[in-house]
């Protein structure tokens, strides 16, 4: 390269950091500007090469509010349950989620969630909360054991498996059979299954910023989510052409079905599709990740899995497990509860600075965010705080538990979120990871084959790297 050629490469890099510098000019009281690694670039490359990784170090380097440069956006980053109470508690009118989670249109379709006007959301929101509702959940828990017990029913004495594909596979089975309903399951899972992973592999971190670039997998997405439309379009017109074989269904789509807003219309078919395809999104990896890592972590503690399935013997003892039973697994919630501590399944929840808001710290520290920020709380870093959770890389699931209770602290605790946007479906969750986990142990004991494997933190959701193999073997029948 001669001298000329560098010297015009110099030069625009100059007006480009000049340009950079000056267009985020801040307030005074705006959080500091972080960045790590070489100028430019180099806050990307190292955010790319470990998101949690850069958030902590940031975090250690600027403090419990910093603000970083990416993609020409500032992002501005709120560590820690005291910092990130506003939030939690701010509405969409301050801090904004559908202008963030505006990208998922291309997966749920116009009209839904993120793209529904505030009012229609929250009906929608509202009738997703109906159909989870204490009387439908105990409905779901015996769907949910003879979808496990079909599954494992040819496993034999012992063998090995590949958890994560095994518990992904019966997360979306018994997600069907509840949320879908048995028509569904019984004669369409097939293609239904198939068309939500070609949905599922649309999106990526690239579609966050361009959600309908015209690459393969977008083209996939889409042609697969009209097919899901055509699919169960056919399923809602039998439905509603024949309504008395459909007075005692407790799926969700019948409730997507039935739902009538308060202006008097109802969903199409592409809207009960798409609210359809929201709830398993919501649903499906969170819950096959978080049963994956409560098992496996479990297990890398021998002497807690052995207290596990004491607990599964003395609540299940060799019967069916039932909605009674699910409640009592105290030790079992709590190992789900720390499995999302340590790993939760979404490593950053964002939302958009609607116009300035302010931000104390818990000694009193005070800062301003600047109107159009993205504003990011991090529960992957926030839940391994040390003065938080007490040795937070030790799985602990008794840190849950009287008299310790360490997850009191208004918004320590995220494994679902928290405040008025916390996930609604939490306790569908929790009863699906319990009552798969409660019905293999019951039956078989599991032991880790290798190391306790390291997150992917370069999935959307955030499971085990590689393929986490178990050994099996059955256990003695309990009297």
């Amino acid at each position: 390269m001669d001298l000329d050629m560098i010297t015009i490469i110099a030069a625009g890099i100059a007006v480009l950091a000049l340009l950079i510098m000056i267009t985020s000019r801040r307030a005074k009281d705006a959080p500091p500007m972080a960045g790590l690694g070489i100028p430019l670039i180099g806050t990307f490359i190292e955010f790319a090469k470990s998101p949690v990784g850069f958030i902590m170090e940031a975090y250690k380097k600027f403090g419990s509010v910093y603000t970083v440069r990416m993609m020409g956006q500032n992002l501005t980053f709120l560590i820690g349950p005291d910092v990130s109470a506003p939030f939690f508690k701010s509405a969409d009118s301050v801090l904004s989620q559908p202008e963030v989670y505006g990208f998922m249109k291309a997966v749920f379709g116009a009209d839904v969630v993120y793209d529904a006007e505030p009012k229609m959301r929250k009906e929608q929101m509202l009738n997703m909360a109906q159909g989870l509702r204490t009387d439908r959940l105990k409905s779901y828990v015996p769907k949910i054991v003879k979808e496990t017990e079909d599954f494992i029913k040819d496993w034999g004495d012992e063998g090995e498996v590949d958890l994560l594909s095994v518990l992904s596979d019966l997360t979306i089975l018994t997600a069907s059979r509840c949320l879908h309903g048995d028509d569904v399951r019984e004669n369409l899972f097939g293609k239904v299954s198939l068309l939500y992973h070609d949905l599922d592999q649309g999106i990526t971190p690239f579609s966050f910023f361009f959600p309908n670039a015209p690459i393969k997998a977008h083209k996939t997405r889409d042609k697969a989510r009209k097919e899901m439309v055509k699919l169960f379009g056919k399923v809602i017109a039998e439905r509603r052409a024949n309504p008395e074989k459909t007075k005692n269904n407790t799926d969700i789509l019948q409730v997507f079905i039935d739902m009538e807003y308060k202006n008097g219309k109802k969903n199409t078919d592409d809207q009960i599709t798409g609210l359809l395809i929201a709830l398993l999104f919501a649903g499906q990896h969170t819950s096959s990740v978080t049963s994956t890592w409560t098992a496996l972590l479990a297990s890398s503690r021998p002497e807690i899995m052995q207290r596990v399935l004491a607990e599964v013997d003395e609540v299940v003892g060799g019967e069916a497990v039932t909605f009674d039973m699910v409640q009592k697994l105290e030790l079992m919630h709590n190992c789900m509860k720390e499995a999302l501590r340590m790993h939760p399944p979404l490593i950053m929840l964002m939302r958009k600075a609607m116009k300035d808001v302010p931000i104390e710290s818990k000694e009193g520290k005070k800062w301003t965010i600047p109107k159009g920020d993205i504003v990011i709380t991090a529960p992957s870093v926030a839940m391994r705080l040390p003065h938080v959770f007490k040795e937070p890389d030790l799985f602990d699931p008794d840190r849950f538990a009287a008299p310790r209770e360490e997850h009191k602290t208004p918004y320590a605790y995220l494994g679902f979120g928290g405040g008025m946007h916390q996930c609604m479906g939490q306790q569908f969750g929790y009863l699906q990871v319990k009552t798969i986990l409660a019905t293999l142990f019951s039956k078989y004991e599991i032991e880790m084959l290798g190391p306790l494997p390291e997150p992917d933190y370069t999935a959307m959701v955030v499971g085990p790297k590689g393929h986490p193999m178990v050994r099996y073997k059955r256990r003695a029948p309990k009297n």
